[in-house]
């Protein structure tokens, strides 16, 4: 087995990535094509778990690729493409559906979170969507996934498929046994009107999150407005534990300053939020304004970013095909 480090990481084109999605993924995907080979996909065939308007999915496909590139990932070192142009992953996630148990992803919390209480109108590919998940990385024999902690359960069901892959068709080592990438100083961006939520796009207040397109004025409105806390600002991250929104108020300004948050605390204690929220909406306005002016760029050039796809769709399927062949030949497919 190849001790080559290779990283595989996908985001859904949901449309519109937001400030989670920046500090969450996109700044840590940048981080890691400096160190190891990355494969970075558009995952669409996830997103229609759920029915998409087939417009606005493949408006949305394009201007994921556009965030992919304004925030710095660069195509001559990642391989950046969209999942359903390579066959090889559906190909492969039947052959896993057939590997992995339905025990397994009866265990699957996402699916009875996202399913919610009327879980038998959901569709079968969103009961079984961690198996693709499973094929996503496998495909590429990807070593390392970068996973919040929303991911990592499907993450260990990818190693148990790997593993029972291994043992049924007594090819030890075949697939490795890919391990999560969390990086201790990054923690989960919280809603700006719920701070017991994460930062999502489908919550229904668009002042609940700061999206990668926000103008500069959008940003001081929807900073000034968060949720955070009348009184001053701690000396103790203890004092902060019942307080989620303040929490991640003083937890986003540690991340846009690259300062751990009790050097944040030290440096605030006794001030106002408003202080805060001022120093921040600055530090935001500096560091997202310019990726939203990269994205709307690159949206008026659709045939670049149609173009890095099929250069990255290219690269991704000499690896797949490679892989897949002896995929088949284990299996016994001919």
């Amino acid at each position: 087995m190849s001790n080559k480090k290779i990283v595989f990481s996908g985001v859904q084109p949901s449309g519109n990535l937001h400030l989670g999605n920046y500090l969450g993924a996109l700044k840590n995907f940048v981080s890691l094509q400096k160190e190891m080979e990355c494969i970075y996909c558009v995952v669409d065939l996830h997103a229609i778990t759920v029915f998409q308007d087939p417009k606005l999915l493949s408006n949305n496909i394009l201007e994921t690729t556009a965030s992919f590139l304004a925030s710095g990932l660069d195509p001559t070192k990642s391989i950046i493409f969209n999942q359903s142009s390579v066959s090889g992953h559906a190909e492969l996630a039947w052959i896993l559906n057939c590997v992995s148990r339905v025990g397994w992803l009866n265990r699957m919390t996402q699916f009875k979170d996202k399913a919610g209480s009327d879980k038998e109108k959901a569709s079968v590919g969103l009961y079984i969507y961690p198996n693709l998940m499973a094929a996503d990385i496998l495909l590429y024999k990807a070593t390392h996934v970068p996973v919040g902690a929303d991911q990592k359960q499907h993450l260990e069901l990818s190693r148990d498929i790997a593993q029972k892959f291994n043992n049924d068709f007594k090819c030890p080592g075949f697939f490795p046994l890919p391990d999560p990438l969390i990086l201790k100083n990054i923690s989960r961006v919280m809603s700006l009107r719920d701070g017991t939520k994460k930062m999502s796009k489908s919550e229904e207040s668009d002042y609940s999150r700061i999206n990668l397109k926000d103008s500069p004025d959008d940003i001081i409105k929807k900073i000034k407005k968060a949720k955070s806390d009348s009184e001053p600002i701690p000396e103790n991250l203890k004092s902060l534990e019942k307080k989620p929104e303040a929490l991640n108020i003083l937890n986003i300004y540690s991340e846009i300053s690259k300062n751990n948050l009790e050097s944040v605390l030290k440096e605030m204690a006794g001030k106002e939020y408003s202080y805060v929220k001022k120093k921040l909406s600055d530090l935001l306005i500096n560091e997202i304004c310019p990726i939203g002016e990269k994205i709307k760029k690159l949206m008026n050039d659709r045939a670049y970013l149609m173009e890095i796809l099929k250069k990255g769709n290219e690269k991704a399927k000499i690896k797949s095909d490679e892989n897949l062949k002896n995929i088949r030949e284990k299996v016994g497919l001919i």
